[in-house]
C-alpha cells in the first residue's frame, strides 16, 4: 500500500497527484507521446528499466520536481506498506460485492425469505451499500410482482371463456368459486406433513387447479342441461352429481393412487417429490368430495339469480337419458304432490 505524506508534499510545493503521477510513469508506465514514422503512428510509453524498481530502496533513485525546480527522491514523500489483500475482488454489475448463501428456516418459504431479506437490508445496510439478488432468486424477486396481475388476468380470461360456454355472466361463478375449496386440501395436508410452501407444491396446485376446475365444469354443465330439460333447481343440481359420481371419483382415486408414491418418497430429492404429491393427493381428495357438495349448491344460488335476469326457457332435448331423468323426477315428484294430498 503506498501512502503518500500530504504535509510534506505541501512544504516542497508539490501536490500528492504529482508524486503519484510520477510513481506511476516510472513504476507502471506512462503514455507521453506520438511520433510518425512510415506512415505509421507508434505511441511513446515511459517506464523505469527493471533493473531500477526491483525494491523499496528504488525510491531514493526516483526523483520528483519540486516547485523551486530542485529534484527531490519520491521516498521522501512516500511510504510503503505491506497489506495482504484478497485472492479475488468479487464485482456485480460493476460494484465490489460479497456473495451471500441463505436457505429459508422450516417452514417458511423462498419468498418469505426474500421479503425477510429487503426488510433487514433497508434498515441496517449503512448509507452507500446496496443489495441485489443473482440467479433463480432474482427471477423470482422480479416475477413476485407480476404474479398478482398475471393470476387476474388468467382469472378474467376463464370467466370470459365460462361465459361464452355457458351464455351466463353468473353461472361461471359457480365453477370459480368452486375451485378454492379443493386448495384448501392442499394446504392442509402440507402442513400436517410439515411440508413448506415451495415451488413443487405450487407446481402440484397449478394441476390441480386444472383437474378440479374440469370436475366443476361438467357439474355445472350436466346440470346446465338438465334444467334446460325442465328439472328444477334443485332436481338438476341433485342429477348432475349422481350422473358424474363414478367418473369423478375414479379420475380422483386413480390420480390419487398413482401420486402415493411421490408422498412417501425417499432420498435425493425427496422434499420436492413429497411437496408435489402431498399437495395434489391432499387436494384432489378434499377438492373431490367438497366439490360434489359445493358446486351443485352454487350452482341452484347462480342459476335462480340468472333465472332472475333472464327467464329460462325450457326446450325438449334429445338426449334419452335426460328424458328418463326428467320422466323419473316427474312422477317422484307426482307422487309426493298425491301423498300430501291424501294425508290432508
Amino acid at each position: 500500500m503506498v501512502t503518500v505524506d500530504a504535509a510534506k508534499c505541501k512544504r516542497a510545493g508539490i501536490t500528492p497527484d504529482a508524486v503519484l503521477s510520477t510513481l506511476s510513469g516510472y513504476y507502471g508506465g506512462q503514455y507521453v507521446s506520438n511520433f510518425n514514422r512510415f506512415s505509421k503512428v507508434y505511441k511513446v510509453m515511459i517506464q523505469a528499466s527493471p533493473d531500477y524498481r526491483l525494491d523499496e530502496s528504488s525510491l531514493d533513485n526516483t526523483f520528483v520536481r519540486m516547485a523551486n525546480g530542485e529534484m527531490s527522491p519520491l521516498s521522501q514523500f512516500v511510504t510503503l506498506t505491506k497489506v495482504y489483500g484478497a485472492e479475488s475482488l468479487s464485482r456485480f454489475n460493476m460494484y465490489n460485492s460479497i456473495n451471500v448463501n441463505a436457505m429459508p428456516a422450516a417452514g417458511y418459504s423462498s419468498g418469505d425469505a426474500i421479503n425477510a431479506v429487503k426488510e433487514v437490508a433497508s434498515t441496517a445496510l449503512p448509507k452507500g451499500y446496496g443489495y441485489d439478488f443473482a440467479g433463480i432468486t432474482r427471477e423470482e424477486n422480479q416475477q413476485s410482482d407480476t404474479t398478482t396481475v398475471i393470476f387476474i388476468i388468467c382469472i378474467l380470461m376463464i370467466y370470459l371463456i365460462l361465459s361464452a360456454l355457458y351464455e351466463s355472466f353468473l353461472i361461471p361463478f359457480a365453477v370459480i368459486l368452486s375451485v378454492p375449496f379443493g386448495l384448501m386440501g392442499s394446504f392442509l395436508f402440507a402442513r400436517m406433513m410439515g411440508l413448506e410452501n415451495n415451488i413443487y407444491l405450487q407446481t402440484g396446485l397449478i394441476m390441480l387447479i386444472g383437474l378440479l376446475a374440469k370436475t366443476a365444469i361438467l357439474l355445472t354443465e350436466y346440470a346446465t342441461e338438465r334444467r334446460a330439460a325442465g328439472m328444477s333447481l334443485t332436481s338438476a343440481a341433485l342429477s348432475a352429481a349422481k350422473v358424474r359420481l363414478r367418473p369423478i371419483l375414479m379420475t380422483a382415486l386413480t390420480m390419487i393412487f398413482g401420486l402415493l408414491p411421490l408422498v412417501v418418497a425417499t432420498g435425493v430429492g425427496a422434499n420436492g417429490n413429497s411437496s408435489l404429491g402431498t399437495g395434489a393427493v391432499g387436494g384432489m381428495l378434499i377438492g373431490t368430495l367438497a366439490l360434489l357438495f359445493v358446486v351443485p349448491s352454487l350452482f341452484i344460488v347462480f342459476q335462480y339469480l340468472q333465472e332472475k335476469v333472464r327467464p329460462i326457457q325450457f326446450e325438449p332435448t334429445h338426449d334419452w337419458q335426460i328424458q328418463e331423468e326428467v320422466e323419473e323426477v316427474t312422477a317422484e315428484r307426482k307422487e309426493y304432490l298425491d301423498s300430501k294430498k291424501k294425508e290432508k
